[in-house]
């Protein structure tokens, strides 16, 4: 499993909108191959600023099955207006202890 980490930072005065958008347009990132899980944090000392946290199976299953869908299209029409700067999306795996 991977985890797909994402900064987010969205103009001022419209979070809320913002946070409707990410409920509908989950249903485009949970139908794909590989997903496992997502869920969206609001930072609690920074207004508009968000974490998006998504699990895959695979790193492949995001950076191609995702990306490459028609699915990922709806994704940014719906999403990335919201964003300013434009967010870097970081994939980490988990380091037994």
């Amino acid at each position: 499993m991977i985890l797909e980490a994402v900064m987010l930072q969205v103009k001022p005065g419209i979070e809320e909108d913002y946070e409707e958008a990410c409920r509908e347009a989950s249903k485009f990132i949970s139908s794909m191959k590989g997903y496992i899980s997502h869920e969206l944090q609001r930072c609690m000392e920074v207004k508009g600023k968000y974490l998006l946290l998504v699990k895959w199976e695979t790193l492949e299953d995001h950076t191609v099955g995702f990306r490459q869908s028609k699915e990922y299209q709806e994704w940014k029409k719906q999403l990335h207006h919201f964003y300013d700067p434009f967010p870097i999306v970081e994939h980490f795996e988990n380091v037994p202890l």
